[in-house]
């Protein structure tokens, strides 16, 4: 993998596993909630996400979670567009890795990817942002690649 992938064992390994344990638990998230919408031939779907921006809190994503509501998720933004491959270790549920190019349109998702899976999922390209949401959302609301993202992160058209 080239030095530009987001790995987050590499990121776990770096911040010396601290952030397993959390910090700030779930007030912090609460009040980190953002509106991440994406406009699809269906019509738009709305999501109420929390923002991981920090290398450790891109580390935790979401690890450990034992739900995810319909209409939560978590959207991952970088500074600069880079490729990136995320992987379901400790993670306890499906999710829908969404991958965002930097204009905002859906590179590439990965559908229900499997809890416990340390198989790299790779975004296929340069992406500013990374949304994941509960496995089979995507499908559930058609949401393909070359729909829309509508984030603070993402121009606006």
């Amino acid at each position: 993998m080239s030095e530009s992938v987001i790995d987050r064992r590499a990121v776990l390994a770096m911040t010396g596993g601290a952030v397993a344990l959390g910090c700030g638990g779930a007030r912090a998230a609460e009040a980190r909630l953002e509106t991440v919408e994406v406009i699809t031939s269906r019509g738009r779907a709305r999501f109420k996400v929390e923002i991981a921006a920090t290398q450790a809190e891109q580390a935790r994503g979401l690890m450990f979670r034992k739900a995810l509501a319909p209409d939560r998720g978590m959207l991952f933004t970088y500074k600069r567009p880079q490729p990136a491959a995320y992987w379901m270790k400790n993670t306890l549920i499906p999710l829908d890795i969404i991958y965002v190019q930097p204009d905002g349109r859906i590179l590439s998702i990965v559908r229900n990817a499997r809890p416990h899976d340390e198989t790299p999922l790779p975004s296929g390209g340069l992406v500013l942002g990374v949304l994941e949401i509960a496995g089979g959302r995507a499908a559930q609301l058609g949401i393909l690649p070359g729909d829309r993202v509508l984030h603070r992160i993402f121009p606006k058209v």
